[in-house]
């Protein structure tokens, strides 16, 4: 008899550029009980937007490890970012977090909102300036 393998795609990766970041700011905030927040909200460009914030285990998240650092994402949240990656870019155009979402049917330029197929959120024009 087979063993069977069951194999499950991680809930978020991070880049190194990302995690470098991420440790950044939880170090300038000296609290070991912080880990990265990341959370699916209604409205931007696309009807869905992604937040991140520092923040602590709430009632109900899902805690993941990643490339050691605790990243925090609430039971609703978890079902829309399974499998994205999180970047961080430092350009010419603005620094800032975005996410690569492969459950996004649209998404908008500057990388902080999106749709997915079980969405009916209206598309908007681009506020984030692209």
């Amino acid at each position: 008899m087979a063993d069977s393998i069951e194999t499950q795609q991680a809930l978020v990766n991070m880049t190194p550029a990302a995690a470098e970041k991420v440790r950044e700011l939880l170090d300038q905030e000296s609290d070991p009980s912080l880990g990265l927040r990341i959370f699916v909200a209604g409205g931007g460009c696309s009807g869905m937007q992604y937040g991140m914030t520092l923040d602590e285990v709430q009632d109900g998240d899902v805690v993941v490890e990643v490339q050691g650092i605790r990243v925090l994402v609430d039971e609703m949240s978890a079902g829309y970012i399974q499998g994205s990656d999180v970047d961080y870019m430092d350009s010419l155009m603005g620094a800032g977090f975005t996410v690569n979402n492969p459950n996004a049917v649209s998404t908008c330029g500057c990388g902080h909102s999106f749709k997915t197929a079980n969405d009916s959120g209206d598309a908007r024009s681009c506020g984030c300036g692209h």
